[in-house]
This record gives C-alpha cells, structure tokens and sequence, in this order.
C-alpha cells in the first residue's frame, strides 16, 4: 500500500511574516491541532492567532505553515516522524515517556495518512480552525494545482546569469 503524508510548501514569503515560527519548507507536516486544545479567545491574539486559524505543524521545526503539499511517504519515514512527535509531546507537553507518547504520536500520524491517501500527489491541502463552545474544530481544503491560478505558483525574481 502507498502511504502519503504532506510537505510544507510556500510559494511567498508571507508565512515568515505570520508566523511565530514558520515551517522549513518541505519538511512533513500533521494538523497540529492539539496544540490549541486548552486555548481561549485570550489566546488568539497576533501571530498566535495565525497558527491557529491556519497553521499547519511542521514535524521537523514545529512551525507553521499554511499550505501543504500530499506526497508519498515510506512507512520507515512514516516511523521516523512517529518517534520525533512523540518526543516532541515528553519536552514540550509533558507526556511521561517517549513510550506513553507514542501511541497519541502514531494516532496524529494516522490522522494525516487517513487525510491525504485519496488526494492524488502535488494536491494542496488548507487548514482552517475555529473555537467552539465544544473545543477546536478543524475543516480542510483541497485544491488541486489546475484549479490555482499560474501567479499564485509563480516564484517571482531574478535568475543568476
């Protein structure tokens, strides 16, 4: 069976400006949504704001992004990622063990492999988050490349000569 997971990708320089800490682009992504699970209207101020709304998680800088890229990925990989989340929830979220961590890494993991296998390679997947009187609630966008215009793929600069 293919897996395929997400890739930061930009195609500006707008997510630095918007972002506390924005992707590497290419690096895998997830949802990230946990982050924002015990958040209040007071946390959603500036560029915290930002990542709510419309952020994807990076899993190799643990910045923002806000369009990803759906590509392959090898189930070695798909490990790799597993293990790095799942430290990342012992430093930062204070998860006992790497081992207790796990399990809730492989499920976000999942979550994404289970988003992406129906869209077809280069399909850009959007994010958007809102507040609820229940907790977080997140929807995705699609949008294949045909659908986009040209400018918003464009790379605008000079070519070294």
């Amino acid at each position: 069976m293919t897996l395929k997971l997400a890739r930061a990708i930009h195609f500006d320089e707008s997510d630095r400006n918007v972002f506390a800490s924005p992707a590497r682009t290419g690096e895998w992504c997830i949802s990230g949504g946990f982050e924002f699970s015990d958040w209040t209207e007071g946390d959603l101020t500036g560029k915290a704001r930002q990542a709510f709304a419309n952020g994807w998680l990076g899993l190799e800088t643990f910045g923002r992004v806000t369009f990803v890229a759906v590509t392959q990925i090898e189930e070695a990989e798909v490990e790799a990622l597993t293990a790095l989340l799942a430290q990342h929830f012992v430093t930062y979220y204070g998860a006992p063990s790497v081992d207790a961590a796990r399990p809730v890494a492989k499920e976000e993991l999942a979550q994404m492999v289970d988003l992406c296998a129906d869209h077809a390679p280069n399909c850009l997947l959007t994010v958007a988050r809102e507040l609820t009187e229940a907790g977080v609630r997140e929807s995705f966008r699609m949008i294949q490349p045909q659908d986009a215009g040209l400018e918003q793929f464009a790379i605008h600069g000079d070519l070294p000569e």
